[in-house]
């Protein structure tokens, strides 16, 4: 069959609005359910003790909107868009992002690992090396001040060894105070001061408008490896913990249960809000996991428990939806199980 020159434009128009419509890059970014992972095959510790059930960790999938995927998120349930900047704001690039989750990962692997093998009884150690800047927020008091890969030893004289504190301190200040920082430099200490400001998006919170990264050397025996690949951010930290501490224990935690969870720990086990909760839900459920844990976030409305506890009820899921607000109520919570 001969094609003729109008079918062949008209064949060439279409190839070409497809290809627009599934590729070009719009200023929304969306989030939908994820899957889960088996933790056992992302931690492993020498020697370690087999279970009978599985502990996972569940993701959120997010990606840059296409307008192809910006009109499949409007009509399906738990598909949430967002403005692009909301997400990665202006001046951060996709690569600082990408980056900025994974060494939140690592944070959370830090913290997992301190939680896990003190709740264990096991041998660990801390050594700290110091707070770096990692990115600087273009608009915020620190543009100019700070650079990528400062070492900050001090605020307004006080010695800091954690990222956790510089923002524990910066929260005592208000708008317009200003602070001084001596921080390492191309290995020449220098003295740094600025004002503090107020996030565009968050009138009421005060900073600097920067991301920080904690130096650490956590030594632990037995040793632990991990091997979380592209996964990024810091809500598996609960549930690696509870892996850990399965994989260093004779008792078997799991009972034969498949028990997934979410929650951001730091060193004291304490379980923070996480992000996309809802989503979380939906992918553990379609999955058959038994157990979920959400943070509780001290029982406040609209904690991350409340959302999915919605969301379970929402989708008719038998899974249980567990409260936590520490590592501990989590730990507890296996261990009162019944086979």
């Amino acid at each position: 069959m001969m094609i003729n020159r109008k079918q062949l434009a008209l064949f060439s128009i279409i190839i070409i609005a497809v290809f627009l419509l599934s590729s070009y890059k719009l200023d929304y970014y969306i989030y939908q359910p994820g899957d889960i992972y088996s933790l056992d095959e992302v931690v492993d510790v020498e020697d370690h003790f087999d279970s009978e059930g599985e502990l996972h960790l569940v993701t959120v999938r997010g990606g840059q909107a296409t307008p192809f995927y910006y009109l499949w998120a409007k009509i399906r349930p738990h598909y949430e868009i967002y403005d692009l900047e909301d997400i990665r704001p202006e001046g951060i690039s996709q690569e600082e992002y990408i980056d900025t989750q994974l060494h939140f990962m690592e944070t959370s692997k830090e913290a997992a690992q301190v939680v896990a093998y003190r709740a264990a009884d096991r041998d660990i150690e801390i050594e700290y090396n110091g707070v770096y800047v990692m990115t600087v927020v273009d608009g915020m008091p620190a543009e100019g001040q700070l650079q990528s890969g400062d070492r900050i030893i001090e605020m307004d004289g006080q010695t800091v060894s954690s990222s956790q504190e510089i923002v524990d301190m910066t929260q005592s200040y208000e708008a317009g105070e200003e602070i001084e920082l001596t921080v390492i430099r191309d290995e020449e200490e220098i003295s740094v001061s600025f004002a503090l400001g107020t996030f565009p998006d968050e009138p009421d919170r005060v900073g600097m408008g920067i991301s920080l990264v904690t130096d650490r050397e956590v030594s632990v025996s037995p040793n632990a490896n991990f091997d979380s690949g592209s996964i990024g951010g810091p809500s598996a930290g609960l549930m690696m913990a509870l892996e850990l501490y399965d994989q260093l224990t004779s008792e078997d935690l799991t009972k034969g249960l498949k028990i997934t969870g979410t929650g951001e720990i730091d060193y004291e086990g304490n379980v923070f809000r996480i992000g996309g909760i809802d989503k979380k839900v939906v992918a553990a459920d379609r999955k058959d996991v038994d157990i979920f844990f959400a943070p509780n976030e001290g029982g406040r409305e609209g904690s991350n428990y409340e959302v999915a506890k919605e969301t379970a009820e929402e989708i008719g899921t038998d899974m249980e939806i567990v409260p936590v607000d520490t590592f501990d109520d989590a730990l507890n919570y296996l261990k009162d199980l019944k086979n």
